[in-house]
C-alpha cells in the first residue's frame, strides 16, 4: 500500500502548489508561519495542542477509533507529513508505518520518539494507560516542540507545567477510584493495558487476542482456556474496546455467563474517542476508562 503511494507524491505536490522549501529540514517554522506538528498516535495529537495552545499547527493523521497497529497512509496522509516540520512517534513498534510513509512522502520534518527514555513494561507500546510515564512523553513532546520553535519556547514550557500538574491530579483520582474496588480482575480484547494494571494494582486474568497487537491472530484454544479463567477466578466482566469488533468479547462474555462492557461503555485502548464522546481528550480517555472499570467491576 505505502509502496503504491510513493508515485502519487509528485502529483499532490503539484495539485497543492507547495513546493519543498516550504519545510526547513526540520529546523522549526519559516517565513512567520506556525510550527507544524504530526504525531502518529490520537494521544500525542492531543499532548501537543495542549502544549501548543494555538501557536501551533498541529495536523491531523489519525482519526479516532482508527488503530494505530493497522494503520495505512492514504495520499492525504503523506502530504499532511510532507509539510510537517516535527513529527512526532509513539515508539515501540506501535507505528512502524511510519519510516516508510516519510520516504514516501519526501518529507524533511524532525521525527521524536516519545517513548525514548520512558521505561518500557517489556515490549509493549501502550505506554499512555499510566499517567505518570505519559508525563515522561508529554515532556518529551514540549522539549522537542521548544527546539524547533524556540521563539515559544517560554510558552511551550508554561503549558507543559500546568499540564504536568493535571496529569498528577489525574493520577491520584484514579487510584483513588481504583483502591476502593474489592474485586480488580481484569480481562479486555487486547492486552493493551499492562501499564494501567501495573500503575493502579488490578489483576490481569487475560485478554481475547493475548498480544500487545490487536492485529494478531485468534485460537480456540487461546479462548477456551480464557472462559475457563473467568469462570474459575470469578471475574465479573469482560471488556470490549472501541476501536475493535466486540463480536468475540461478546461470545466469551456469553459462554463464560459474565456481562461484556461493549458500545459506548468500551474502553478505549489505542485511540481516543470522536467529539462528542467523552472521551476525546488524553484525559477525558482516562477517567472513562477508570469509570468504566470500577463499574464493571463494582
Amino acid at each position: 500500500m505505502i509502496l503504491a503511494l510513493v508515485a502519487v507524491v509528485p502529483v499532490l505536490l503539484v495539485l497543492t502548489g507547495c513546493g519543498g522549501g516550504e519545510v526547513a529540514g526540520g529546523t522549526g517554522p519559516v517565513g512567520g508561519r506556525p510550527l507544524r506538528v504530526v504525531a502518529t498516535t490520537t494521544h500525542l495529537t492531543d499532548f501537543a495542542r495542549v502544549l501548543g495552545g494555538g501557536r501551533a499547527e498541529i495536523l491531523d493523521l489519525l482519526p479516532a477509533n482508527v488503530d494505530p497497529h493497522d494503520y495505512e497512509p492514504t495520499p492525504a496522509d503523506l502530504e499532511t507529513v510532507r509539510r510537517a516540520d516535527l513529527v512526532i512517534k509513539n515508539g515501540v513498534g506501535l507505528d512502524a508505518w511510519l519510516e516508510p510513509t516519510l520516504k514516501s512522502a519526501g518529507s524533511k520534518a524532525r521525527v521524536v520518539d516519545a517513548s525514548a527514555g520512558v521505561k518500557l513494561r517489556r515490549d509493549d507500546p501502550h505506554i499512555w494507560h499510566d499517567p505518570t510515564r505519559a508525563r515522561a512523553m508529554v515532556a518529551a513532546v514540549a522539549r522537542a516542540m521548544r527546539e524547533a520553535d524556540p521563539g515559544n519556547a517560554a510558552a511551550y514550557a508554561e503549558a507543559e507545567r500546568a499540564y504536568a500538574a493535571e496529569l498528577e491530579a489525574l493520577d491520584a483520582e484514579i487510584r483513588g477510584q481504583i483502591d476502593g474496588l474489592a474485586s480488580k480482575k481484569l480481562v479486555t480484547n487486547h492486552d493493551a493495558f499492562g501499564y494501567y494494571v501495573e500503575r493502579y494494582g488490578l489483576d490481569f486474568v487475560g485478554s481475547i487476542i493475548p498480544s500487545f497487537d490487536s492485529q494478531a491472530e485468534l485460537s480456540s484454544r487461546d479462548l477456551s482456556s480464557l472462559v475457563a479463567r473467568i469462570r474459575d477466578q470469578g471475574v465479573r466482566a469482560v471488556f470490549s474496546e472501541s476501536s475493535l469488533p466486540p463480536k468475540t468479547a461478546e461470545t466469551v462474555a456469553r459462554e463464560a455467563g459474565v456481562r461484556v462492557l461493549a458500545g459506548e461503555g468500551a474502553l478505549y485502548g489505542d485511540t481516543l474517542g470522536p467529539p462528542g464522546s467523552g472521551a476525546d481528550t488524553y484525559l477525558t480517555m482516562m477517567r472513562h476508562n477508570t469509570r468504566t472499570i470500577v463499574e464493571g467491576l463494582r
